[in-house]
């Protein structure tokens, strides 16, 4: 059972998520397939349709005012990964036609540009202090946020498991302020040589 969370999850909870979730995307065709239809499922449901004032008029879309973006600073953070490291051009791609070695070296190039742009922009540091590995207790109660529970998870604390990732936690987070006109959507512009 997944544990109970707010409409409005937090910028870095959001940004792990994201990260976590493009990477299975890519890599899990299955759960690309279940993200793709909730996405597309979302953005039906988003749409406001008026009822009709008669049976006999049909149905039409209300005009909506744009509400104002809460995802600003998530785009602004995209758009930094994409400048330093080309992120979304590399998940854009589709590399089913590229071998393991060509992947591979692309790969690096992207982890080397956005780890860069991560670290000019957060300072992080592990949730755990042992190994990976390692054999941990832990006692009381177990917060959702820092902790998943896998594998064989039944009782009360404390609970003694191996720890498979030891989590990370941002501990000073700050993107540059943006520019009056600054349009977030906008991940990359497209370039023209002339």
């Amino acid at each position: 059972m997944l544990p109970r969370v707010s409409p409005d999850l937090p910028l870095l909870t959001r940004l792990w998520f994201s990260w976590v979730c493009s990477w299975r995307v890519i890599f899990d065709g299955s759960f690309a397939g279940a993200v793709w239809r909730l996405v597309h499922e979302a953005e039906r449901s988003a749409l406001p349709v008026a009822l009709p004032a008669s049976p006999a008029s049909p149905p039409s879309v209300t005009a909506v005012e744009p509400q104002p973006r809460r995802f600003e600073h998530a785009l602004q953070l995209l758009a930094l990964l994409q400048r330093e490291g080309r992120l979304v051009d590399f998940l854009e791609q589709d590399v089913a036609a590229f071998s393991d070695a060509d992947i591979g070296a692309a790969a690096r190039v992207v982890h080397d540009g956005c780890r860069r742009a991560l670290h000019a922009q957060a300072t992080l540091s592990p949730l755990r202090t042992e190994e990976e590995g390692a054999t941990v207790t832990l006692a009381g109660e177990v917060s959702a946020d820092e902790v998943k529970l896998t594998g064989n998870v039944k009782g009360k604390p404390p609970f003694t498991g191996v720890l498979r990732h030891r989590g990370w936690r941002a501990t000073t987070f700050a993107l540059p302020a943006a520019v009056r006109g600054y349009d977030a959507s906008v991940l990359a512009p497209a370039e023209v040589e002339l």
